[in-house]
């Protein structure tokens, strides 16, 4: 081997950045190993013989999936159900987040357009963005649980849930989608004597309206894929009657729910996607 074939094959030369790369890959892995320690992480097991076993015995109860009218009739029934539910707890969440969003809002701060924001102006706003902390920080799951006990089973508890958990998510990014749009047709309205409703509908809305409703959309989609599994805890819809098969080991009616589940996620992102050209 000549040099210049020595050279070609030397991994520095062929890509200088080479050891700082192998660095990060082992500083990587010397970072996940305790993480994978603490939460006992063993993906080897799922290939062990039992695991094989009990997995091709799951596997093979979803056949044949069930097709009789009546359950695909109760399919269907409970699928609407749980649109309802995430249609409800959205519309709910932006009831309660559009409020909050103006409150936290400091572009739509009389005050601030001196440069420093009055005191009652500053602390409302920060105890609104706690307050939107709070919401989020709460899993929806959480909150279903909370309310499957206030009101009892079925979808009332699901669409609260969402409404205060999408609440806090729609309010927080909503503030942060405005704080960092355009201010100068804002601020130039409330120079000249609008109210803040007036400057947020007349400046900010417009300015920022596509990307909030991508947003919204967005977060409808995934409204639904919670409202899913809100139904194994009580809160009703598809996930509920999911719930009921898995307990009686109704493999076929499983298999059936879990593939109207994917079309229907497949028909909220077709939905979605439309929505944001359509509106974008």
């Amino acid at each position: 081997m000549n040099a210049t074939t020595s050279a070609a094959a030397s991994p520095a030369l062929r890509d200088p950045a080479w050891t700082g790369r192998v660095f990060t890959v082992l500083a990587v892995l010397v970072v996940l190993w305790p993480l994978g320690v603490a939460t006992e992480f063993k993906p080897w097991t799922l290939f062990e013989p039992e695991s094989l076993a009990v997995t091709g015995d799951f596997l093979a109860s979803f056949l044949p999936p069930a097709h009789s009218a009546d359950f695909l009739w109760l399919v269907a029934r409970e699928t609407w159900r749980t649109v309802a539910m995430a249609t409800a707890g959205i519309t709910l969440g932006l009831v309660l987040a559009l409020p909050l969003t103006l409150a936290s809002t400091q572009v739509l701060s009389i005050s601030s357009l001196s440069g420093s924001m009055a005191r009652g102006p500053f602390w409302l706003r920060q105890l609104v963005r706690w307050l939107l902390i709070v919401l989020r920080s709460i899993p929806e799951l959480v909150w279903a649980l909370v309310f499957v006990r206030v009101v009892g089973l079925g979808p009332t508890s699901g669409v609260l849930a969402i409404a205060l958990t999408y609440g806090g998510m729609l309010g927080k990014v909503y503030g942060e989608i405005l704080e960092s749009g355009e201010r100068h047709a804002t601020e130039t309205l409330l120079r000249n004597g609008s109210s803040r409703l007036q400057a947020f509908a007349y400046g900010l809305l417009p300015a920022n309206a596509a990307e909030l409703t991508s947003y919204t959309v967005y977060r409808w989609e995934c409204a639904i894929r919670s409202s899913v599994v809100l139904g194994f805890v009580g809160a009703g819809g598809l996930g509920q009657q999911m719930d009921n098969s898995m307990k009686m080991f109704a493999g076929g009616e499983v298999a059936t729910m879990l593939l109207v589940f994917m079309l229907l996620v497949a028909l909220a992102d077709k939905v979605s996607s439309f929505l944001r050209k359509a509106l974008g």
